[in-house]
């Protein structure tokens, strides 16, 4: 499982959101950037100014009035004058490029001795060192005097335009995901041998140039199965009829029993393959969908083989209704129950199990003939497709599997061709509890 979405909106939405989120944290970098010059030189020039006016205040005042001064600038401007000891521990300046410009630009102005520090003797504050007469001193001024504020409504206003653009990017990749999602829809039932209909050609251009070109291949298609269905339906009328005829003149003819009766098996031969054409042709032969017990289905479709003296069990693991072809379902599971009693002999048990598993219904047509290997169960699914073996032989069109494949699909379901527990084959119809 991967966090990563598969979704062509998702994928292509987070890419630009990572874009915008990126595009903003570089605008900030280049504005940070290209800010702290001008700031540095604004802060240098008033801590300069601040200075200077504080050692010309205390140069011009009377002795006796400097201490009155000094609690003047305390109280009303905040301003601290500290005297310079050669043993004040003071903290170096912290790595940032902007405190370290400032006190260049400081130095070149106040003389090369200046020092800058935020902390003097455990106490925190923006202290810078000046001279009167060669004395040392520490002007201080606080913090806020060098920290940049940000106001709150440029937050707010920056994160109200960001998530007004996340969201616009979402509205614009839904608006070209949307068409996309239709098509994936008709493709899908395409695929099913359902004939969807018409998708909306709205949209940027090469979208409903896509459009116009899946609708006319869906319209192609649904008029060559019409004409294939209307072509086999003529045949199979053109061919059943001389074999009507074949059958009357077999029992008028004066021949022998046995020779009438295998004349007879190769006609219902020939007319089962006919059927079988047909039946590959449309596998839904119109029929509506509805909403089906297969109890019942299941039972009457073993009954009809017993009444012949095959031994066709059905076993209800659940007992499910759902919606499907029951025509089209029905001539799957009865090709299986043959396909069994052809290959693991006609003498043998044929079980017809269902259970339910993870949101599905299984129906296991379960025989004990000699199984099929596990590499040609996919390839015996494909129309005219026989196994070289005794499995197969060579009786039938090679049409009984893939007439199943197909109704299981149309049902949305699958088909499986799986070995059988003791010997024998497992062929699944597995159905969808939603559908």
């Amino acid at each position: 499982m991967t966090l990563f979405p598969r979704s062509l909106l998702w994928r292509t939405f987070l890419l630009v959101a990572a874009l915008m989120l990126l595009s903003v944290a570089a605008w900030y970098l280049i504005f940070t950037t290209y800010e702290r010059e001008p700031r540095a030189h604004q802060l240098s020039q008033l801590i300069v100014s601040v200075v200077n006016l504080t050692r010309t205040a205390l140069v011009a005042a009377r002795p006796d009035a400097r201490t009155e001064l000094l609690r003047e600038l305390s109280d009303r401007e905040s301003i601290h004058i500290y005297p310079a000891e050669p043993e004040d521990r003071i903290e170096p300046l912290p790595e940032r490029a902007f405190l370290h410009r400032v006190e260049e630009l400081l130095q070149e102005r106040l003389g090369p001795d200046t020092r800058l520090t935020l902390e003097r003797e455990g106490e925190p504050g923006l202290f810078v060192s000046f001279t009167i007469d060669d004395d040392g001193y520490w002007l201080a001024l606080p913090r806020d005097r060098l920290e940049r504020t940000l106001p709150i409504q440029w937050l707010g206003w920056g994160a109200a335009v960001l998530a007004l653009s996340l969201v616009g990017a979402w509205l614009i990749m839904f608006r070209v995901t949307r068409p996309l999602k239709a098509l994936e829809r008709a493709a899908a039932d395409i695929g099913r041998g359902r004939r969807p209909a018409p998708v909306t050609e709205k949209g940027p251009e090469e979208i409903r140039l896509l459009a116009r070109n899946f609708n006319q291949m869906n319209a192609d298609l649904a008029r060559l199965d019409e004409d294939r269905a209307l072509i086999l339906a003529g045949v199979s009328h053109d061919l059943r009829t001389p074999l009507t005829r074949l059958r009357m003149g077999i029992e008028m003819s004066g021949a022998d029993e046995a020779t009438r009766q295998e004349m007879s098996v190769d006609i219902e031969e020939m007319d089962r393959s006919i059927g079988q054409f047909l039946d590959f042709a449309r596998t839904d032969s119109g029929e509506p969908a509805e909403t089906v017990d297969l109890a019942p289905l299941l039972d009457e479709l073993a009954e009809q083989y017993q009444r012949r003296g095959h031994q066709v069990t059905v076993r209800h693991g659940v007992s499910r209704r759902l919606t499907l072809r029951p025509k089209a379902l029905r001539r799957a599971i009865a090709n299986l129950v043959d396909n069994a009693l052809r290959h693991a002999g006609a003498d043998k048990p044929v079980d017809i199990e269902v259970s339910e598993r993870s949101g599905s219904v299984l129906i296991d047509v379960c025989d004990r003939g000699p199984g099929i290997p596990a590499a040609e169960a996919e390839r015996l699914k494909l129309p005219f497709t026989r196994l070289q073996s005794a499995r197969t032989g060579a009786i039938g069109t090679g049409l009984g599997l893939a007439i199943v494949d197909r109704v299981a699909r149309a049902h949305g379901g699958a088909f499986d061709l799986l070995p059988r527990e003791g010997g024998g084959l497992v062929a699944r119809i597995s159905l969808p509890l939603r559908g």
